[in-house]
Order: C-alpha cells, then structure tokens, then sequence
C-alpha cells in the first residue's frame, strides 16, 4: 500500500490546503493529514475541532486519515510505515524553508518529500491570511469549504 502525509496546522483548513490533499488521495492509496500539536502556541480552533472539521471536509475522498501530531514528523512516519511527506508550494519563498526541512527529514529517517505547486487560484492562501480577513468582516466564502466557514463564524462571533 502507498501511503503519504500531508502536515499542517490547519487552523483552520482552506481549499489550498484542500487541493493538495485531494491530488495527494489520487496518487496514493492512502494519505494521512498530520495536524501539528503546537504547546507553546494557542489555535483559533482546538486539535479536536480541526481533526473533525478535516474529516468532514474530506471523508468524500475515502482514502484520508486524520490524526492529531507532536514532535518530528519522521518520527509519525516510522510509526505508520509512510514513505512520503506531500507538500504543497505556493511560492519560491515556501521553496526555501521546505528544501531544508526536506533534506533533513531525508537525512533523519529516508522519507522523501515530494513538492506540489499549488493551483494558481490559491497561491497566496494560507490559514492566518483567511482567519485576518475574517476576523474584519471579510468574505472568506471562496477561500474556506462550506463547514470550515460556519465553523470560523461562529468562532469568530464568539471572540
């Protein structure tokens, strides 16, 4: 069986993180999404509610597991047998710190990483852009699945 991750924060989940996921669950039989325990930062939304937002907003592709991660993501790898990290690349700038982050887990355990340039539509997509626009009144309809906006409405109002 061919498995890969994709990792993240998902704080929460847009449809560029989408993306890659779904081109991910066509190339592999199975694709975990590691969504990363960080302590030391708190999160709009709790890992429990980004762990069931991603399911729902994945369990179309019937290939995707979604698990809550701390410490080295190699470390998760060895642990499921996963020989390959899915990442997705919006600009040059991602290049540079993923190549790093790619050789070293490389060098720490063989997992490769493989590079997905982002649909052009949500190259300047990321979690913090979309919970900034917000959290101010914008429309985030386009950027986010239908259950992710709820979700962040409601989250949003409650603040």
């Amino acid at each position: 069986m061919r498995r890969a991750v994709c990792p993240g924060s998902f704080d929460p989940i847009t449809n560029g993180h989408l993306d890659i996921i779904a081109r991910a669950s066509r190339l592999y039989d199975e694709v975990y999404v590691a969504v990363m325990i960080n302590q030391s930062k708190k999160g709009l939304f709790e890992i429990e509610e980004r762990i069931d937002l991603i399911r729902r907003v994945t369990a179309e592709y019937g290939n995707v597991r979604v698990e809550a991660f701390h410490g080295l993501l190699v470390d998760f790898c060895k642990q499921r047998d996963i020989p390959a990290i899915v990442k997705g690349l919006r600009a040059v700038s991602d290049f540079d710190y993923e190549l790093q982050m790619a050789q070293m887990n490389n060098g720490l355990s063989g997992v490769e990483t493989l590079f997905v340039p982002t649909n052009p539509t949500y190259s300047f997509l990321s979690s913090s852009l979309v919970k900034e626009v917000a959290a101010w009144g914008g429309d985030v309809s386009h950027l986010v699945p239908a259950e992710v906006l709820t979700a962040l409405t409601e989250r949003l109002r409650k603040d």
